[in-house]
């Protein structure tokens, strides 16, 4: 899998979730999916549906965005249309929410 230097691990995001700190966080993953299992606080939006819901993030733009998915193939796809679309900082959850769960 290629990563970059900007995304972000399952125990660096937990650590940061448990010293308080509240990170957008986007859930691509399809609604039933996040009805079985999510990160507190997670915002979700299909990956087939995010083309059509950027209006709903526009204001996160110039701000740090976790996405993730199931396994962090989703949101790495996720990852790159919000980095066309003009997000400047946008991280993957590698691994996703089994990472997290893990």
């Amino acid at each position: 899998m290629i990563t970059s230097s900007q995304d972000i691990t399952a125990e660096e995001l937990k650590e940061r979730l448990n010293k308080g700190e509240t990170p957008i966080i986007i859930d691509v993953r399809e609604d039933w999916e996040y009805q079985e299992a999510n990160i507190a606080g997670a915002k979700n939006i299909p990956l087939g549906t995010l083309p059509m819901r950027l209006d709903d993030i526009e204001d996160y733009k110039g701000q740090e965005v976790i996405v993730q998915c199931r396994s962090g193939a989703r949101s790495a796809n996720a990852k790159a249309f919000l980095q066309q679309q003009g997000f400047t900082n946008v991280r993957n959850l590698l691994g996703g929410i089994l990472a997290y769960q893990g």
